[in-house]
């Protein structure tokens, strides 16, 4: 309960003191476990993604939905590396990180996940920002209420989530202008 009432001033503070800056930090497999929430989807078991597919990692174990209202569940990413790409619609330096972000996405289509996750404002002013991105060749989720932002602790925008084939982090940071993304992704798709 208390963390429900902390969140919201700690999320607000974020959005009124950062402006997409902050540290990146590589992280080893056991902090991964440390950034995850593995039962946050009410089981700790390692769930099936369907017969012949890679299991679900922890980390994958969440749903949403999308900036055009669909439903989306994360275990469709298992077994491939995943980028969450986490923004906000006001962000000038996620309007920055856009275009390379797209580029990646598109050049690792079938290798590799990318996964925007909006936050820090409402649906219309996200799917807005996709619309005059030119991000739409990739799926974002409108997390309003900041539940996937919680669930890897991130508290400002403009923020990478980079997970291995497996769901462990081996990347968490900033990436100005999104340089440097396309280099992680083929260090773990190639």
């Amino acid at each position: 309960m208390r963390v429900r009432l902390i969140l919201p001033g700690l999320l607000a503070a974020t959005a009124l003191t950062l402006v997409g800056c902050g540290a990146e930090k590589t992280v080893s497999s056991s902090g991964a476990a440390q950034k995850t929430n593995p039962t946050a989807s009410g089981s700790s078991a390692p769930a099936q993604a369907g017969a012949g597919t890679a299991a679900v990692p922890a980390a994958l174990r969440f749903t949403g939905t999308t900036v055009d209202g669909k439903p989306f569940d994360a275990s469709t990413l298992a077994g491939k590396p995943t980028v969450l790409w986490f923004w906000a619609p006001w962000c000038p330096k996620c309007r920055a990180q856009a275009a390379e972000t797209a580029k990646v996405a598109a050049d690792n289509a079938g290798k590799a996940n990318v996964l925007g996750v909006a936050g820090l404002d409402k649906n219309a002013a996200m799917k807005d920002f996709v619309s005059r991105t030119g991000t739409e060749n990739f799926p974002h989720l409108s997390d309003e209420a900041g539940d996937v932002w919680k669930r890897f602790e991130v508290t400002e925008q403009s923020r990478y989530v980079i997970l291995d084939k497996d769901g462990e982090t081996v990347y968490e940071g900033v990436l100005p202008a999104g340089e440097g993304l396309a280099e992680k992704v083929a260090g773990l798709t190639g």
